[in-house]
């Protein structure tokens, strides 16, 4: 599992320019089961993804199809780990990230 942790290196003029863009991208991921939650930071300087991938070169590939990526809007922090806590509806991910 990874967390995916932007800030924003652009005015928000220029991150707003390219929002609708941004949420298609996350909606895609949602929908292949790859990201378990995101937001905005407060204050407004970037963004959270939980994501659940097998490998950092699956997230690589993720991150590169971002607009933010692809426009510069945004620098990116990865973080790597294993889930070793959680709530019981949590695991359901976990079995997930195996298969």
């Amino acid at each position: 599992m990874f967390i995916i942790n932007l800030t924003y290196v652009k005015e928000l003029s220029q991150v707003d320019s390219f929002i609708s863009e941004h949420n298609a991208f996350l909606d895609k991921f949602y929908a292949e089961n790859k990201f378990i939650c995101s937001g905005r930071k407060v204050p407004r300087s970037g963004g959270i993804i939980l994501a659940n991938v097998k490998d950092r070169p699956e997230l690589d590939e993720i991150i590169r199809q971002d607009p933010f990526f692809k426009n510069g809007i945004a620098k990116y922090e990865i973080t790597e780990f294993l889930p070793t806590k959680f709530v019981p509806d949590f695991e359901r991910f976990l079995s997930e990230q195996t298969n």
